[in-house]
């Protein structure tokens, strides 16, 4: 599925997480014939993204040390615990000012694809946010124009971005996505799960 060219678009993979429930990164877990970070990437390397960037904390150095971080400008966030919020905030300042759109994916849902982005970008027309509206609720990835920056700046914690979202709800497009919510990995049952649903290589 093609996806219009209207706006510079970035895309912002979300990879700071501490992993305490997995008890070591999950970042580096072996995915495919990569890790699991490495498939996000990929992912973003694939879509028609003008700029790139990608959020580390937790194992920073492990991480930038194993991963390729090919076309991909790399931010490191120092209060990655403070949550997801922590790590929008401390990439906003590396967006390109040309930057009309900002697509979020999570570094531990190897289950969304290119097509996926595609869709949602596709589907979202002129809304100031859009979200993914899979079978069974709504997910990533996310997409938020420049108009919505310094909401998303403001942001705290884990949910903040869905509160917004909540907030803003007359100007969301949610965007049907066939299946159900992409799993994301935070704990070993998870990681278990999304190694079974993925694609034979």
């Amino acid at each position: 599925m093609s996806q219009p060219r209207s706006s510079f678009t970035t895309g912002l993979v979300l990879a700071a997480g501490g992993s305490s429930r997995l008890g070591r990164p999950k970042q580096l877990l072996s995915y495919g014939s990569g890790t699991l970070l490495g498939r996000v990437l990929e992912t973003a390397r694939a879509c028609r993204f003008d700029q790139r960037l990608c959020v580390v904390g937790g194992a920073a150095q492990s991480v930038r040390a194993e991963i390729d971080f090919e076309g991909v400008e790399l931010i490191e966030n120092a209060s990655f615990a403070e949550g997801c919020s922590s790590s929008i905030r401390s990439a906003l300042g590396a967006v390109d000012p040309r930057c009309e759109l900002l697509v979020l994916l999570l570094g531990d849902q190897p289950g969304v694809g290119p097509d996926t982005v595609a869709a949602l970008l596709a589907g979202r027309g002129d809304a100031a946010l859009a979200a993914c509206a899979y079978e069974d609720g709504r997910g990533h990835p996310l997409a938020f124009t420049r108009s919505t920056f310094g909401e998303l700046a403001a942001l705290h914690g884990d949910k903040g971005v869905w509160k917004l979202l909540d907030r803003r709800s007359h100007e969301l497009a949610e965007v049907p996505v066939p299946g159900p919510v992409p799993r994301d990995v935070d704990t070993w049952e998870d990681y278990e799960a999304v190694l079974g649903e993925a694609p034979v290589a």
